[in-house]
């Protein structure tokens, strides 16, 4: 068990306590730098208040034999174990609706937490994750006892890393994805404040918690404003003020809609779809057959559109499934659909052209896609011609890419003959003769094993189910 252990690199941030990874099991110690703090925060019950309500995940304090104990470090205290989660995901890759939820739970536990007598030490999004369409927060050293008249330490931070984005994309009608991806860090104020117009700063709290901010930090920057660290532990900051300003963001947030640039190209796939009723029961049926028999844990859903396959996927067996899309309406739907139905359905953003790689500090701060997680099955439904056709990917690469992912699984071929595939066909030079169902077959058998084949169109769309070899 000791050569197991093995400390998570995104955590060297925190002096309090590191994460470890033994197996399935996550560990969280405690510092000695942070063992009064922890020891007021979990006498209080708190914690244990919190993992009840599912805000946040529950931590047991464990005995290890103690060369396990002494393993994490000469400062540990205590050592927490913690439930581990089918599958770690990134501000970045949220859809509008997971960032705000998220958001909001933060504020939530704040509010509760000063009513209490505690406070948050910092107000990262990275300190969220996801059950499902559920944000549940995860870093139980964050919090420790509220100190009478402090300001509120994670302002900035809350700021840039779950409010600018939500702003960006509901007044602007900008995707934050990307932008924050090549960050790490969120939407800067003084980045935000450039973009926004006149009519924005009459909007919610835009001047306070935007236009001023970035006024201070141009400020500090150049040189015209030096603050003290005793100054302002001596500014007067009431809790009824700290607490209505939670409110008043918390009022905002819920407001706030991503703006309206008409339809996405594929929010409306699935009652747009080029085939018939009777033809997706065909390929339900498929992919229920396959959910039954792998039964798999984690499943992946690339190109998962509104979710209605990994709907599917999970009444027929699938435990757990990670939906991804690069269309933002798509995944809205999705979102919405893991919300409404309490589905064990995560929905993530993802550009498979471009994948989350690992990134940040040694770049192992921020996992990659297949770093995170180790899927043991995939779909890929109505996918592959949009690599292979629309982004000139080669289609044998195209499918040991998929067939990467996991052990085995179901892909989709839509022949050229194929509305969608004509569509995409309409304004450019077909130059794609290796694009045809016998390519298709023999790029999946040299690395795999096909376990069932169905035509379920009249177009003559494809589904095999492989196992790899």
């Amino acid at each position: 068990m000791i050569h197991e252990l093995q400390r998570i690199p995104g955590s060297f941030r925190d002096p309090a306590g590191y994460v470890f990874e033994c197996g399935n099991k996550i560990f969280r110690t405690v510092n000695a730098c942070f063992s009064e703090n922890f020891d007021h925060v979990h006498a209080s019950g708190i914690l244990e208040e919190f993992a009840n309500r599912h805000w946040v995940l529950p931590a047991n304090i464990i005995n290890p034999d103690r060369d396990f104990f002494q393993s994490t470090g000469p400062d540990t205290q205590y050592i927490l174990e913690i439930p581990k989660l089918p599958f770690i995901s990134y501000p970045y890759e949220w859809t509008f609706s997971a960032l705000k939820s998220a958001a909001l739970l933060h504020l939530d536990i704040h509010l509760t937490a000063l009513s209490q007598g505690m406070t948050l030490s910092d107000a990262s999004a990275y300190n969220i994750q996801f059950q499902g369409a559920k944000p549940i927060f995860i870093d139980h050293l964050s919090f420790r006892p509220y100190t009478k008249g402090e300001m509120w330490a994670g302002h900035r931070q809350f700021c840039e890393q779950f409010l600018n984005p939500l702003l960006l994309q509901a007044y602007l009608g900008v995707s934050y994805n990307a932008w924050y991806r090549g960050t790490q860090e969120g939407i800067g104020v003084k980045e935000l404040a450039r973009l926004v117009k006149w009519r924005h700063l009459f909007r919610g709290n835009m001047f306070m918690h935007v236009m001023l901010q970035s006024i201070f930090q141009n400020a500090s920057q150049n040189n015209a404003l030096v603050v003290k660290k005793d100054t302002l532990s001596s500014v007067p900051f009431s809790l009824a003020s700290f607490q209505r300003m939670l409110q008043k963001l918390q009022k905002w947030i819920r407001q706030l809609e991503p703006a309206s640039n008409g339809k996405t190209v594929w929010q409306d796939y699935t009652k747009e779809h080029s085939y018939s009723v009777d033809e997706t029961a065909l390929k339900k049926e498929f992919v229920r057959k396959f959910s039954r028999e792998t039964r798999p844990q984690l499943l992946w859903d690339l190109g998962c559109n509104s979710g209605e396959f990994s709907a599917t996927a999970l009444e027929s067996g699938a435990e757990y499934v990670v939906g991804f899309d690069a269309d933002h309406g798509a995944l809205e739907a999705a979102f919405r659909r893991a919300q409404t139905e309490d589905l064990p359905f995560q929905a993530v953003y993802l550009d498979a052209l471009n994948p989350t790689p690992n990134q940040g500090w040694m770049e192992q701060e921020r996992g990659g896609l297949q770093s995170r997680a180790k899927a043991d099955g995939v779909l890929a439904l109505a996918f592959v011609h949009h690599l292979a056709i629309a982004r000139n990917v080669p289609l044998e690469q195209v499918l040991e890419w998929i067939m990467g992912l996991a052990p085995t699984g179901v892909i989709e071929f839509v022949p050229k003959e194929d509305r969608m595939v004509q569509t995409l066909l309409q304004l450019r030079e077909d130059i794609f003769p290796d694009y045809t169902e016998k390519h298709f077959r023999e790029s999946i058998s040299r690395n795999a094993r096909i376990v069932n084949a169905q035509v379920v169109s009249k177009s003559g769309r494809l589904l095999i189910e492989y196992a790899r070899l």
